[in-house]
C-alpha cells in the first residue's frame, strides 16, 4: 500500500488512465470486428466503408500510446489487403 500522498495520487492517476486506455482499445477492437464481419460477409462496399471508419480510430489508439504504432500500421495494411482482395474477385 502506498505510504506517501504522492504515491496515493499516482495510484489514482494510473487507475483513471488504465480505464481510459481499456475503453480506447475496446472501441478500436469493435471497429476492427465490424470490418472483419463485412469481409466475411463478402460485401466489398461495406468492408471498404467500415475500414474507412475504423482506420482513424486505430490511428488514434496508436497516437495515444495504447498500442504501438507499428502494430496499427501492420493491422491496417493487412485489413486493406483483405478488402482489396475482395474487390478483385
Amino acid at each position: 500500500m502506498a505510504n506517501t500522498a504522492s504515491a496515493r495520487k499516482r495510484i489514482r492517476q494510473i487507475e483513471r488512465r488504465t480505464e481510459r486506455n481499456q475503453a480506447r482499445k475496446s472501441r478500436m477492437r469493435t471497429f476492427v470486428k465490424k470490418v472483419e464481419a463485412a469481409i466475411a460477409g463478402g460485401d466489398k462496399e461495406a468492408a471498404a466503408a467500415a475500414l474507412r471508419v475504423a482506420q482513424p480510430e486505430m490511428q488514434r489508439a496508436a497516437t495515444k500510446g495504447v498500442v504501438h504504432s507499428n502494430t496499427i500500421s501492420r493491422k491496417i495494411s493487412r485489413l486493406s489487403a483483405r478488402v482489396k482482395a475482395l474487390t478483385a474477385k
